[in-house]
């Protein structure tokens, strides 16, 4: 079977073309003549997950960490990403932590993976496994967390209409999932406001 081309730029403007008319509008109209062409720079943003690896912004580590062996927690990393079964975006805020073993990675990183992974349709339970596991296969902590929490336009925008309502998802690895205390302290600090 003879490997399909990727889609062009042309090819997705005239997708966005057919769902302006198939919504009912004009896409000739003044006000849309342009549409397909920023909706097409639009997605090609916010897919921009597919382009690389998340995992490769792990790989430069730093192994002089002065005995530090507690909890390395990065709260309130922006989520936006879009649902698979509506391509709607869901967005909020993601809390990432895992306990060293020998090796920590710069903490701009561990909001770059988020990012990474967020930029691809999926649904939310994945994206919270997907950023846990490639910490853990990359750093090889003792133990890694991830907490998600997103309001889903695919839900609040339509279906059951209920603005408000948050999706809270979590993948525990290792120690934060293993030892009750180091599960409780995860959860203490993702809950604690700084304050």
């Amino acid at each position: 079977m003879p490997s399909r081309s990727p889609p062009t730029q042309a090819d997705a403007e005239a997708a966005v073309r057919t769902l302006i008319e198939w919504a009912g509008d004009d896409p000739d109209r003044e006000g849309l003549v342009e549409t397909p062409a920023r909706v097409a720079r639009a997605y090609r943003e916010l897919f921009a997950g597919y382009e690389s690896d998340p995992r490769d912004y792990l790989a430069r580590t730093f192994e002089e960490v002065g005995g530090y062996d507690e909890l390395v927690i990065l709260k309130d990393i922006p989520v936006v990403s879009f649902c698979e079964h509506h391509m709607l975006p869901f967005i909020g805020r993601a809390h990432v932590g895992y306990l060293p073993s020998n090796r920590v990675v710069g903490i701009s990183k561990l909001a770059r993976v988020v990012r990474g992974f967020a930029r691809r349709l999926q649904i939310q339970e994945k994206l919270t496994a997907e950023v846990a596991g490639a910490i853990q296969d990359i750093l090889k902590p003792k133990g890694v967390g991830v907490v998600v929490i997103s309001e889903h336009s695919c839900m609040t925008m339509r279906g059951v209409n209920t603005p408000g309502a948050r999706l809270t998802t979590s993948h525990l690895l290792g120690a934060v999932r293993d030892d009750p205390r180091t599960r409780q302290e995860f959860f203490d600090l993702v809950r604690n406001n700084g304050h």
